[in-house]
């Protein structure tokens, strides 16, 4: 018996883990896959994320993984580049490790700190009793039948979340997304930035990430997506050179290593994160698109807001109910804002003035958690 089963043992749910067990809690991680893996993703942890890393003493371990450290940032809108006033604090800034390396990294962390993990388990359902959940059931990796008991199950296991939909999670403040594209991995690309451009042909975002290379994705409107797929290399150059003469030049100097990566458009939500025995976090209790590359800082952030209401209501500091609904207002309160001007970036009308006004929108408010990050530790 556990105090709590973490479906999910990505960003959020071994973040989310190793926190419980660091309270005392007996804490399961169980995921699919087996570690490392890689997943879609666009790689960057924003300030608010490097502050909770340090908070955590685990900063220095995913530095030390040849990973850069980025103090600056580079906007180019319709041809127009600007850079974005930085973090007030000096030691702040951002990183963008794989995800092959970063969630192997928090998994590991996760058990060093108590939690017990089964990788390549494949959770099929939950089991309830009386209305409320009381574990998991589902199979390995050979089909051997597989389940276990906790007092509270907490679903971390993404957009498309099993625990979401057995739980029939309310979704709330739903926004469409319009987004798709791809992302590789380059060499020789000439940048110590991070970067993000938009124009009328669509978004691009550069991620310096390990041992060297450089994460470049391209999105567009998801009606051109049909296009894009019959030349994925081809458009995904043409988007990156049409955002101005100096990324031009980079993508030129660049050589790709490895194959495209691909995502397309899934609706922005939120949804209730709480019920009797189950809890939600990260993309599977909020979801946004990822053209503003914010999710793995979502993912931390919500973690630890989690982990402390678990934790209180567990160990009898306040109710449950009470506790977790705290953690559904912190999280939307802290969320809103970031979510609603990524929305409006993702909406790719073709309009960079309205994508203009909006990642201005979406600065402000990722400045505002990052002082409400720092502050909560």
């Amino acid at each position: 018996m556990y105090d709590a089963i973490v479906v999910g043992a990505r960003c959020a749910g071994s973040s989310t883990a190793r926190l419980l067990a660091q309270r005392g809690l007996r804490v399961l991680i169980v995921d699919r896959a087996t570690f490392p893996s890689d997943t879609v993703s666009t790689h960057c942890i924003t300030p608010g994320g490097v502050i909770q890393l340090r908070r955590w003493g685990l900063l220095d371990r995913v530095l030390a993984t040849n990973v850069p450290f980025v103090k600056d940032f580079m906007v180019t809108m319709n041809g127009m580049e600007f850079a974005p006033p930085g973090p007030p604090d000096e030691t702040l800034g951002s990183t963008s490790p794989r995800r092959t390396v970063l969630d192997k990294l928090l998994l590991d962390a996760a058990v060093e700190c108590g939690c017990e993990s089964w990788e390549g388990v494949t959770v099929k359902e939950l089991t309830c009793k009386d209305g409320t959940v009381v574990g998991i059931a589902g199979h390995g990796e050979s089909g051997e039948a597989v389940d276990a008991r906790a007092d509270m199950v907490i679903g971390a296991d993404g957009v498309h979340s099993l625990v979401a939909r057995a739980v029939g999670a309310e979704e709330y403040d739903k926004r469409e997304s319009r987004g798709a594209g791809f992302y590789a991995y380059f060499s020789g690309w000439p940048t110590t930035l991070v970067e993000l451009a938009f124009n009328d042909q669509g978004g691009v975002g550069i991620f310096p990430t390990n041992d060297g290379q450089v994460c470049v994705f391209a999105g567009r409107s998801v009606d051109e997506f049909p296009d894009y797929k019959r030349d994925v290399e081809g458009t995904h150059r043409a988007i990156v050179e049409s955002m101005s003469p100096r990324l031009a030049q980079s993508m030129r100097a660049g050589a790709r290593e490895g194959r495209f990566h691909g995502w397309t458009a899934v609706p922005g939500v939120f949804r209730r994160p709480f019920g009797p025995g189950w809890a939600l976090v990260g993309d599977a209790g909020y979801y946004k698109d990822p053209v503003t590359g914010h999710g793995i800082t979502d993912a931390f952030r919500d973690a630890e807001l989690l982990a402390n209401a678990v934790a209180a209501g567990l160990g009898g500091a306040e109710p449950l109910d009470e506790a977790l609904l705290g953690y559904q207002r912190r999280r939307d309160d802290m969320s809103r804002d970031v979510y609603h001007a990524t929305q409006d970036i993702a909406a790719f009308d073709g309009d960079p003035d309205v994508a203009g006004q909006a990642f201005a929108r979406f600065g402000l408010a990722v400045a505002q958690e990052t002082m409400e990050i720092a502050a909560f530790g």
